[in-house]
């Protein structure tokens, strides 16, 4: 029950800051990281192998690099990472 309202918080927190860039992929990251608790826990609670825990990890660590590199581009191409100062359409 614990994780399940950390995880509601995350995901509230991810919907109502859409001002900045690096807010939503903190929040991603976090809603990543309690995800990653919780099927940790239920595995080992259950003695399950801990290969899906391993795998969870690395796709999260992938998405978080991606995510940066996304910011470092967007600050490098526009000076911020405010979702008003640019467009998604625009190449």
């Amino acid at each position: 029950m614990y994780f399940f309202i950390v995880y509601l918080c995350g995901v509230w927190v991810f919907c109502s800051s859409r001002s900045h860039l690096l807010v939503t992929l903190l929040s991603l990251e976090f809603i990543a990281l309690v995800l990653y608790f919780s099927v940790y826990f239920y595995l080992c609670n259950f003695s399950y192998s801990l290969f899906f825990v391993v795998y969870f990890l690395v796709f999260s660590v992938c998405e978080g690099s991606l995510g940066l590199s996304v910011l470092v581009s967007m600050v490098r191409s526009h000076g911020n990472d405010y979702f008003q100062s640019y467009s998604v359409l625009q190449c």
